[in-house]
Formats: structure tokens, sequence, C-alpha cells
């Protein structure tokens, strides 16, 4: 496996990864064993989006956005326009009109439509009052929301079609897509939900409906989990899950990363933590899991089962960024360190080990207590807790990885404050591949 090839990074001992679990060379279920490097940037590349089965774009911040081939690695178009960093960028296909295009939004206060076939850039918006920090595309409607300072939401020709101001001091930092024409928007510690009206001569208004203020510190993520649930983490390591029609606390998680001393009490030994040790950075789920990047760990909570599936204290060096299910077992995940780690959901061998470098405490049902918190349980309390094993160690960038695409067989795609894409492939698979196209290329020219 290659180590730190790129920007002169050596690969870190044993001994310098002391809190952090290490792989060796040997990695028989990592399958990504080839790879190729994708420049062009030349600034932190922070997003990647998925446009088809083997397309997707990058942004960063110098203001650039490519197009790339991920099955011949070929940048296919440049689009230039922005003047300064990506914000934000999401695909929007109408389904008015079933070409896909994507929208980007930039620190330069302008939100533009581009064609990613050809690389023109269709529509613009400028001097917006305020830069856009999301973006979300109402597909269905043909409508797009921007969120910022203002909460914004624009027809498919980029006619703004109502506005609402915001609050707090960063203003709207997410947005998700709720039933019956409701959109829930992450400002600082609260959830607003807003519905969209339509009169009868097609004009659209927006109206807040209510305010959720259930965190206690600022919300990093929003997802949808499915039509009836979406859920929500802090920066104080709260996970919380929400009924997405009548918008009540359904569970209330508090991740605490405690440390493992006795006659410390909880509230001592939370305030020795640094606050991104606990921050939920990222969710994600696949319907039936949830996986949080909390601090520098993972932390996976079962939604049937309604509790904690594994965890991870230490997973990385460094906080974790961006993570992804792979299926019911695997997941994969990135982190400012420089690395792309892939793990498995294991069961703990019998009798049960104890669980390694952590405590979870306060958990609520139902709506959460501002006045008091029940007292921390153990992990080991819980006997359905799995453990998270490493499986493979995907060392290549030499700063910290953003994010990533995967494209199931065809491979994956990472991004990094390097300035540089790697695309990742499965080496067996695509030496298999270069083999049948060799033979078939000497069968047509009647052999050697």
């Amino acid at each position: 496996m290659l180590r730190w090839f790129l920007g002169g990074r050596e690969a870190q001992s044993s001994v310098e990864r002391s809190g952090v679990l290490s792989i060796g060379e040997e990695q028989p279920r990592n399958c990504f064993t080839e790879l190729q490097v994708l420049k062009g940037h030349f600034d932190i590349v922070r997003f990647l989006v998925q446009i088809d089965d083997f397309r997707c774009a990058s942004a960063g911040d110098d203001g650039l956005v490519f197009i790339w081939n991920i099955e011949t690695g070929e940048r296919l178009q440049e689009l230039r326009g922005h003047t300064q960093q990506i914000t934000a960028i999401i695909t929007f296909t109408c389904e008015a009109a079933a070409h896909t295009g994507l929208i980007t939004a930039s620190s330069d206060r302008s939100v533009s439509l581009w064609d990613p076939d050809s690389g023109n850039r269709v529509q613009t918006v400028s001097d917006l009052q305020s830069s856009v920090k999301c973006l979300l595309g109402l597909e269905r409607l043909c409508l797009w929301v921007s969120g910022g300072e203002e909460l914004c939401v624009w027809s498919k020709d980029f006619q703004l079609r109502c506005l609402q101001q915001t609050h707090g001091d960063s203003g709207v930092t997410a947005l998700i897509e709720l039933p019956k024409n409701h959109l829930a928007a992450a400002v600082d510690r609260e959830i607003v939900i807003y519905k969209l009206m339509f009169s009868d001569d097609s004009d659209v208004s927006i109206t807040k409906i209510r305010c959720l203020s259930d965190h206690r510190d600022q919300i990093r993520a929003l997802i949808n989990v499915n039509d009836r649930l979406f859920a929500s983490g802090s920066h104080a390591g709260e996970l919380i899950l929400w009924d997405a029609v009548d918008w009540n606390v359904l569970k209330y998680e508090h991740i605490l990363w405690e440390e493992s001393q006795t006659g410390v009490q909880s509230e001592s030994r939370l305030k020795a933590l640094r606050p991104s040790e606990m921050s939920i950075q990222h969710l994600t789920t696949n319907g039936q899991l949830i996986l949080a990047a909390v601090g520098s760990g993972l932390y996976v909570y079962d939604l049937q089962s309604q509790s904690v599936a594994a965890y991870r204290k230490a997973a990385h060096d460094s906080n974790v960024l961006h993570t992804m299910l792979l299926s019911d077992s695997e997941l994969m995940s990135c982190s400012e360190d420089g690395s792309v780690r892939m793990w498995e959901i294991q069961d703990l061998p019998l009798p049960a080990e104890p669980a390694s470098a952590g405590f979870f405490g306060n958990w609520t049902f139902g709506r959460s207590s501002k006045q008091a918190a029940p007292p921390s349980k153990k992990a080991t309390d819980f006997p359905n807790t799995r453990k998270l094993e490493l499986i493979g160690d995907l060392i290549g960038h030499s700063g910290a990885v953003q994010m990533f695409v995967g494209f199931g067989e065809d491979g994956l795609v990472t991004c990094s404050a390097d300035h540089l894409l790697i695309l990742w492939k499965n080496g067996e698979r695509q030496s298999r591949l270069r083999s049948q196209a060799l033979f078939q290329k000497l069968e047509e020219n009647g052999g050697l």
C-alpha cells in the first residue's frame, strides 16, 4: 500500500498513533489498491457531487468547478465564473426538464446554474445581500432554496419567488425537505420549520411554522432518514431523532467521550474535554442505521432497536469530517489527519471484553430537559453493542480529506486540502478489465 507519497508526508509509526488503532500493509479486505491522482485545483477542494453513474463535480476555495469522468480520470469540463470560494453545490433536475444541471453558490455573493455537458453557465444571480451557505433542490416542485442570512425560494429560471429573513449569528447552515411542502432549516441551535404555500395564480410564499429549541449548542448536521424521520446533531454531541410530520422529539441521545476514571464526577470530566471531541460534524444514514462523526470518533445508532450499535472513540487522529454507510455492516470515514478508513461492524467476542475508550451518557427519551441531565451510563450497560473493526486504510492525501463520493464497484473519489482529488479503484477488477480489453483487441486484430 502506498504511504504518504504526496506532499512529502511520512507514514506515522504506531507510537505516534498511540491513541488510534492502526493496520498494517496487508489489507485483504481493502479492495482499493489502485489509485489515480486528479489535478487541477489550486486551493482546498471541499465539495464533491455525483452527476450520474460515471461523472462527478469537484469545487473548492479556488472558485473553480471541474467535471470528471470517474472511469478514466479525464477532466471533462472546467466551470469558471465565480471569483471567490464555493460555499455550496448541488445537482438540480426539474421534473419538467429531465436534464441535470449544477447549482453553485460562492462567497462572491452569486449563485449560478451550469450545464455539466457543455460547461456553460446557463443562469446566474449576482449581488445577493449575503453569501449562501447551503442549497436545497425541490425537484418535484421545480424550485430550489438557498440559505444564509436570508432563506430564498427560487424558480428553475432563477427568479426569486419569496424571501424570509433568518435570525442568529450564522443564519441558515443546513436545509432538508420534509413532507407536505415543509422545510427544516438549522439556525444556530434551533431547527426552524417552514411551510411553502401556493396560491391559485401560482404565487409562492413561505411561512415560519415552529422553532424546535431542544438542542443546547449549535447544530452541525441535519439529514433526512426517511419520509417519517429526520435527525440532527450538535456541537455538544447531541443526536436527536425527530418525527418528520409533527416535529416531535422521538429520541434524544447525548454522546459523551468520557475518560474511564473512578471517583470523578461526569460533570468534571465533561469540562475537561475539548468541544471538538464531542462535536457531531457529519451524519449519514441508510434508513436502518445512523452514522455520526463525533470528534475523532464514530458512533453507529440502530433505528430499529433504538440503541447504540457500535462505536469507537479514536477512529482517526483528528476530527472526522465525512462518513458513509457502505452496507448494514460496513462503513467509511475520512478525517483531518489525511486518512480514509474502512470499518466493519463485528460482534464482540465471548466472553465480552470491556468496551474500550469511553462511556455514553445522558440517554433520555422524548423531549429533552434543559434543566438537568440524567446520570451517565457505561457503554457496557448496553449488551447489544458491537465493535468497529478497521479493515482498510486508504493513505494518499497529504492534507485533510474533506469528503468522498462512492461509485459502487467503479470506485471512490476523495478530495482534500492538498488541492488534489484521488480516484481509488478496485485493483483486481481493473486488472481483469484491462485483460479483457486486451484479449478483445487481439481477437479483433486476428491475434498477435
